[in-house]
C-alpha cells in the first residue's frame, strides 16, 4: 500500500516508520488512518520483528495534532477524529511486536501521546516535550491523561498536564518519560540498534512479555499474576523455549525460529 504521509523501510527484520509532513509533522485524520493501516501491514509481515517510529527531519518528531484541521470541526467531527486517533495509538500499543519511538526535536500534544503508545522511547538531546492542550482550552484526547500517569506517576503527570509547559530531554529522562537520551546524529542508529537486538529475541516470548506487562498494569495484582501465568505457559510451549534452553546447556548462541 502506498502512503501519502508515511515512509517505511524494512531492513534486518526492523521496520522504520517516518511521519513525513514537514516541517513539523502534525497529525491529521489521514496520518492516523495511515498509521492504523501500516501497523496492520507490519503486524502481518512475518519478516518484521520490531518497529521504530520517528518523524522526518530534525525539527520535530510530531509537533502535535493539526490545529488547522481541528479548528474547522464541529463536536461530532472532532469526536470522529478522536476515535480514529485512539484506534491508531491502540494498535501501536497492542502490536505483538516491540515498538520504539525515536523522538527527534519537538514532541508536543499528540506527538507525546504517540510516543507514550510505544514500548520504549529514545530521544535526541535537543528533544522537547509538552502537553499544551490546556492552554488551548482542551485536554489531551489521544490517551495522554491515562498513559502518562502510568509511566511517570500521577503527581508528575498532573504537573505536566496542568501547566502545559515544555520540558527538555534531560528532564524527560529524569522523570522516566524516555529511556535514553543521545546526540541527534546517534538517534536513529541507536533506535535501530535497540530494535535489532529485540528482533533477535524469540518472537512469541516477546509477544507474551508485552501482553503480560500491558494487561497486568491495568488490573489488580492477583489478576495480573493470572495473566502472567497464562503468558508464561504460552511461551514455555514453544520450540524457541526448547532451543533457548538447549543452547544454554550446550553453551552456544540460540537460533530462534519464531515458533
Amino acid at each position: 500500500m502506498n502512503y501519502e504521509f508515511l515512509q517505511c523501510e524494512i531492513e534486518n527484520r526492523v521496520a522504520v516508520v517516518s511521519i513525513h509532513r514537514p516541517p513539523l509533522n502534525p497529525l491529521n485524520t489521514k496520518v492516523f488512518q495511515e498509521l492504523s493501516a501500516l501497523i496492520d501491514e507490519l503486524e502481518a509481515n512475518q519478516q518484521v520483528r520490531a518497529i521504530v517510529i520517528t518523524g522526518a527531519g530534525e525539527k520535530a518528531f510530531v509537533a502535535g495534532a493539526d490545529i488547522h484541521e481541528m479548528m474547522d470541526l464541529d463536536l461530532a467531527g472532532m469526536m470522529e477524529m478522536n476515535k480514529i486517533s485512539r484506534s491508531a495509538f491502540l494498535k501501536i500499543e497492542n502490536a505483538s511486536k516491540p515498538v520504539i519511538a525515536a523522538v527527534n526535536g519537538l514532541a508536543l500534544g499528540g506527538g507525546c501521546e504517540l510516543a507514550l503508545a510505544c514500548d520504549l522511547r529514545i530521544c535526541s538531546d535537543n528533544a522537547k516535550f509538552a502537553f499544551p492542550e490546556v492552554n488551548l482550552g482542551i485536554i489531551p484526547g489521544g490517551g495522554g491523561t491515562q498513559r502518562l500517569p502510568r509511566i511517570v506517576g500521577q503527581g508528575v503527570a498532573k504537573e505536566l498536564l496542568y501547566f502545559g509547559e515544555m520540558i527538555d530531554a534531560q528532564q524527560a529522562l529524569a522523570i522516566h518519560l524516555v529511556n535514553k537520551v543521545v546526540p541527534s546524529d546517534e538517534l536513529l542508529p541507536t533506535a535501530k540498534e535497540w530494535a535489532g537486538k529485540l528482533a533477535q529475541k524469540p518472537a512469541i516470548a516477546m509477544r507474551m512479555l508485552k501482553e503480560a506487562v500491558n494487561t497486568g498494569v491495568n488490573v489488580d495484582l492477583q489478576s495480573g499474576l493470572m495473566v502472567e501465568t497464562s503468558c508464561f505457559g504460552n511461551a514455555f510451549a514453544t520450540e524457541d523455549r526448547k532451543e533457548g534452553m538447549r543452547a544454554f546447556a550446550e553453551k552456544r548462541k540460540p537460533v530462534f525460529s519464531g515458533k
